[in-house]
């Protein structure tokens, strides 16, 4: 594809479909072996709790053996970055997860290539506390440039110290960026300028420029930048000190002072030679890092508090846990449930570690929420069973009402996938019907490539269902679903940032007809919704198999005053179909085979 050179940072890295099928490249599918050798386990806390009475289970207990944990001392630091990135670089579908932590202090020299279903992080309560004279990588050199698969791994609560005074982070979506300190500049394209699009950063600080170049659409939320280069179609701020002003569409800057509330990851870190697990604390019109003063404000709690999942264990024995009133540590790999994990008890944190994926058998529910306080979901993939589920992830039960402005819900790194890894079926991907439930980052996707995939055979009509009022949506990526990608019935809803693409392998106009309405919508509030509103939102279409298929719009919502949308813009990709208009009846037809958005600045 065209380079985009940096002295031209405006233009479009290429008119053509911005997610190339790869063929054999994207199908990675073959299954890793453990590695072995690769390090001891993380120890036991000290304060693990031993069960009181015969029948109980214990908390805390060692990391597993695809945590690696690192100190300065630790040798051959590098070698074992190599290995893993080695089995991880292509193996998108593959079935290894990793999570490399830092013990606090400085590491000199080393280059952590990042690979699917891997995750970095500190080990201190500041990002500060742990810096590596080095990088933190991610590049397409696998898909010969092309980085808009570059899904599934994480970066936390590091700080670095690029070698050429700018690291490279070229990610697509579920990549998220969370608590770093890039002493110098971060570059989100790949190296050639390839297609790549992306991505999610929060609370963190990149003292230099954040150069996004190709990168099609960003999210960054309560950081602090040095400046930000330049946009193609949708870059969207909220509370960034350093983001650039307003300006959408030319250039497409949406960016909103603050972010409305917002409550951070939590994270695992030492104190002393004890593992916790801190909890931040909920914020409102925030803006900046919440550890610019040093320690954050929140709560930790032991890790002998939670119950250390390892791959194998049942669903019985991780809902026993639940309600022994233990917490769940999800250590990497693959866990398969046949039977709802029920999250009934107020407070309960459920934390994924290197992408630890949850498998629902015989087309269960995977995971249900009660109409509780103060849950955190974090940090897991919940990829969708060969027999239908009905939902996939249900936060609160139907006609939930209580109040939980105070202490909400957070679903933060919690990412759905339809098919890809083989054939998957749901018919609503994420159910919200609690109130005041925080969605932060998530990426909901129905593969367009893998195996398993094809019109009925990953069907799932529905990305994410919001029931509940009062929920708040940052950093939304909902992608590929049969019918309707996003649904909208709970009131004063927003949402920060989204993006969309209609599936692509639609057969016919009459497959994706509402009715009298051409195509379903991407982002839909529903009719008796009198008060929502959002920010930064993007559909594309690339109808591949029917390239005549026509969207009648890409946004509905009722004509109400109290319904209001800003920053808002279709895509068609090489004319691979057709939006007539951006939401509702406004906004002007997408032009042709020429990849130019059509936007509308406000609505109504």
């Amino acid at each position: 594809m065209p380079p985009v050179p940096p002295d031209a940072p405006t233009g479009r890295p290429s008119s053509m479909a911005r997610r190339t099928v790869l063929g054999a490249a994207a199908a990675v599918a073959a299954s890793a072996p453990l590695l072995t050798g690769l390090a001891t386990p993380a120890a036991a806390s000290p304060t693990s709790a031993v069960p009181s009475s015969p029948g109980l289970l214990p908390g805390g207990g060692d990391l597993g053996p695809n945590v690696v944990v690192f100190d300065p001392a630790t040798p051959g630091i590098q070698a074992k970055l190599d290995q893993v990135f080695h089995q991880q670089e292509s193996a998108q579908f593959g079935t290894g997860r990793y999570a490399f932590l830092f013990k606090p202090g400085t590491y000199n020299g080393l280059n952590a290539q990042i690979g699917f279903y891997t995750s970095i992080a500190g080990l201190g309560l500041s990002p500060d506390d742990t810096t590596i004279n080095g990088d933190v990588t991610v590049d397409a050199g696998w898909a010969n440039g092309n980085a808009t698969q570059n899904f599934w791994r994480s970066a936390e609560n590091l700080a670095l110290v690029p070698v050429s005074g700018t690291d490279r982070w070229a990610v697509a979506q579920a990549a998220p960026f969370r608590r770093m300190h890039v002493r110098g500049g971060l570059n989100l394209a790949p190296a050639g300028y390839g297609w790549a699009s992306g991505g999610y950063i929060a609370d963190s600080r990149i003292d230099g420029q954040v150069g996004p170049y190709s990168q099609q659409q960003w999210y960054t939320r309560d950081s602090v930048i040095g400046g930000w280069v330049n946009a193609v179609w949708n870059m969207v701020f909220s509370g960034v000190q350093g983001a650039p002003a307003q300006s959408f569409p030319n250039p497409p800057y949406t960016t909103l002072d603050t972010t409305p509330v917002s409550r951070e990851k939590p994270f695992l870190y030492l104190n002393g030679s004890e593992y916790r697990v801190f909890l931040p604390e909920k914020r409102t019109n925030a803006r900046g890092v919440t550890w610019g003063n040093g320690t954050p404000r929140g709560t930790s709690l032991s890790l002998s508090q939670f119950y250390v999942a390892k791959p194998g264990v049942s669903a019985a024995t991780l809902n026993q846990a639940l309600a022994q009133g233990l917490h769940l540590l999800l250590t990497p790999g693959i866990y398969y449930v046949d039977q709802p994990l029920q999250i009934n008890r107020a407070n309960t944190v459920v934390l994924g570690l290197g992408y630890a994926t949850i498998v629902p058998d015989n087309g269960v529910t995977a995971m249900r929420v009660a109409d509780v306080d103060g849950v955190r979901l974090a940090g897991f993939l919940i990829d969708a069973g060969p027999v239908n589920s009905a939902t996939l992830l249900e936060v609160g039960p139907t006609g939930a009402s209580r109040d939980h402005s105070a202490n909400p819900t957070t679903v933060q790194d919690v990412f759905v996938r339809i098919g890809g890894a083989g054939a998957g079926k749901a018919t609503t991907s994420m159910v919200i019907n609690n109130r005041n439930t925080i969605v932060d980052h998530t990426w909901i996707w129905r593969a367009d490539h893998g195996t398993g995939v094809g019109w009925d055979t990953n069907r799932a009509d529905y990305g994410i269902v919001v029931n509940g009022d009062d929920v708040l949506c940052t950093g939304l990526f909902v992608e590929h679903f049969n019918k309707y990608d996003v649904q909208w019935f709970g009131q004063r809803g927003r949402t920060v940032f989204f993006q969309n693409e209609k599936a692509y392998d639609a057969p016919n106009q009459a497959a994706v007809q509402d009715g009298n309405v051409k195509g379903y919508a991407a982002y839909k509030v529903g009719p008796n919704v009198t008060t929502h509103e959002a920010w930064g939102l993007g559909s594309y279409c690339n109808y591949t198999a029917d390239t005549g298929i026509v969207q009648h719009h890409g946004f509905a919502a009722p004509n109400t005053a109290g319904v209001k949308f800003h920053g808002v813009l279709v895509v068609s990709l090489g004319g691979n179909g057709q939006y007539e208009h951006v939401i509702n009846e406004a906004g002007s037809p997408t032009s042709g085979t020429s990849t130019v958005p059509s936007t509308v600045v406000s609505y109504p």
